[in-house]
């Protein structure tokens, strides 16, 4: 008998999870919805320039040569650079 009880119990919290999982999928597409729509390809200029950061920041962290290091940190500031008019443009 106590196993149909947790059983039911079992069903119960499920159903419970499905309906906060379809709650949340809802308040998402809302917000979606809401957001003022992107430009496509600002958005990918900036996700690429963030990678190329992540990958000079990689490089920057397993070379030992001092000039490599002092170029890598240059092309570092000219990423931030231009990150931030690529972050102005999608606000504007």
């Amino acid at each position: 008998m106590w196993a149909m009880g947790d059983a039911g119990e079992g069903l119960i919290d499920a159903d419970a999870r499905i309906q906060e999982r379809m709650d949340e999928l809802e308040r998402e597409r809302q917000q979606t919805r809401s957001k003022p729509a992107r430009d496509p390809e600002k958005v990918h200029a900036l996700e690429s320039l963030r990678l190329a950061r992540t990958e000079l920041e990689r490089q920057s962290a397993a070379t030992t040569h001092e000039r490599r290091r002092a170029q890598i940190a240059e092309a570092i500031a000219e990423i931030d650079r231009r990150m931030a008019v690529a972050q102005d443009a999608l606000k504007a």
